[in-house]
């Protein structure tokens, strides 16, 4: 049997010991209350901020999406119930579409319909005067040509760069001799379009070439 002494060292030298491994478990139990529910651990949540996208156990969200927002956000114009339309007539009278411009918070958005027309490449515009006469002189005269009454390309607000502020889109005409194109501008407003000599719109060959179909915007 070991002496009174010896049994004394041998608790001197386990004491330390003790006490370091009784300092770890209290850093470790964070004061926290056992879990009610078996098989689980409580969450543990330091003073740093909750984790994103975490929830507490009240199911309050911790970062993330707020105020029930889902999907996508999409851009384009929202209509505000104001509109205008461009009936489009072909050289010979026949109908070739419409183009309609509805204005909203973020511009005007323009729908542009063709019909009639043959495959290929078109250009699709604002012009300055609201006349379409198939065999016309430009304003400023000179010979006539297909409703060159329309005048040039839509300038607005002082505008003075290239391309125009009527210069919408390029169009791509399928095998059956129509198309649809939607866009959204900010380089005119419908009031821009209702000026005391009106506008037009005019559909060009090619893009900017011969004029094939006119419709004043009303």
């Amino acid at each position: 049997m070991a002496s009174s002494s010896t049994r004394r060292m041998s608790w001197r030298a386990l004491a330390p010991i003790v006490a370091i491994a009784a300092v770890g478990l209290s850093a470790c139990s964070n004061n926290e209350a056992p879990s009610t529910e078996p098989g689980t651990t409580p969450p543990v949540w330091t003073a740093s901020a909750a984790p994103q996208g975490e929830q507490s156990q009240g199911g309050e969200s911790h970062g993330g999406a707020t105020g029930g927002e889902t999907g996508s956000r999409t851009g384009g114009a929202a209509s505000s119930g104001d509109s205008l339309t461009a009936a489009l007539e072909s050289v010979s009278g026949d109908s070739a579409g419409t183009v309609t411009f509805a204005e909203g918070d973020g511009g005007v958005e323009v729908t542009v319909e063709v019909e009639g027309l043959e495959p290929g490449y078109y250009g699709v515009h604002v012009h300055e005067f609201g006349v379409c006469e198939p065999d016309s002189a430009a304003p400023a005269g000179g010979p006539t040509g297909a409703f060159l009454s329309a005048g040039g390309h839509l300038q607005a607000g002082g505008n003075t760069s290239i391309p125009e502020s009527g210069d919408l889109l390029s169009l791509v005409v399928r095998g059956d001799g129509s198309s649809t194109a939607t866009l959204t501008t900010s380089e005119f407003s419908l009031e821009d379009l209702q000026g005391e000599d009106g506008t037009s719109v005019v559909v060009h060959r090619d893009n900017a070439g011969e004029r094939l179909a006119c419709g004043v915007i009303e």
